[in-house]
């Protein structure tokens, strides 16, 4: 029996601490990784912001959190900060809800299908923000539609940014050089910043150009559309929607 990635070549993107199990099991369905980490993480050398951001934390109504990395970068702070039982949670997707419980949060507001900040401003319990505090917490930069949307209803936002992004990649000499060499079929990408780290790197490049770009979200995709990239996504998180995606992609018709 053929395994339904024999003999294709996917280059990974994320961190390779976070990219484990896809690269797993991407093997297994017979596929070669070709580990290109476009994202790290990075602590802030300076928290001073921070603190002064989130002091004294009793007078936040809510704690909103964009990644898991937020919140492991930024809960052992606030635990330190002594967390008030009155203050709600939210986070962007499941998996930063899943991150929340490993640090006791048992109640959390998450969008229930698209994970975006669109689908978390649509929530009912987001409408009426008038005079309710917001603490976001997240890295330096992002998106600002979730604040501007908040401080539209009323909300003061405040944000709390610990932790940083950053691109490992010097250029993208490996991935150039795969596809010249027939090995390299697509490129895992999920997340904004990684895609825009890829563009930085390779915008405009024959061999970018001819590879499909798998995402894990629909808005990914459509940056990926608008540089004119050939995209698939799997419109949902997870491991498994993203090598569900890549076996559809990749079998055969028959």
């Amino acid at each position: 029996m053929t395994l339904p990635l024999a003999g294709v070549h996917i280059a990974v993107t994320r961190p390779p601490e976070q990219a484990t199990k896809l690269n797993a099991a991407i093997t297994a369905a017979g596929g070669a990784v070709i580990s290109f980490p476009l994202l790290d993480i990075a602590s802030l050398p300076d928290l001073t912001a921070f603190h002064a951001a989130i002091t004294p934390l009793s007078q936040f109504d809510w704690a909103i959190f964009i990644s898991s990395n937020a919140v492991h970068y930024g809960m052992p702070l606030l635990q330190q900060a002594s967390l008030p039982a009155s203050l709600k949670f939210a986070a962007i997707g499941p998996t930063t809800t899943s991150a929340l419980h490993e640090y006791g949060v048992a109640q959390v507001l998450t969008p229930k299908d698209r994970f975006d900040s669109e689908s978390l401003l649509a929530l009912p319990e987001l409408q009426q923000m008038q005079g309710e505090r917001v603490l976001i917490v997240r890295g330096v930069g992002g998106r600002e539609v979730l604040a501007d949307t908040l401080k539209q209803r009323g909300a003061e936002v405040v944000f709390g940014e610990c932790y940083r992004r950053i691109n490992p990649q010097a250029d993208a000499a490996l991935l150039a050089q795969s596809h010249s060499a027939g090995q390299l079929q697509g490129v895992i990408i999920t997340s904004s910043e990684a895609l825009r780290f890829l563009l930085d790197l390779a915008a405009g490049s024959a061999w970018l150009q001819a590879t499909t770009v798998f995402v894990n979200h629909d808005r990914i995709a459509e940056q990926a559309a608008a540089h004119g990239l050939s995209v698939a996504s799997a419109g949902q998180p997870g491991d498994a929607a993203m090598l569900q995606l890549l076996t559809r992609h990749f079998t055969p018709a028959t």
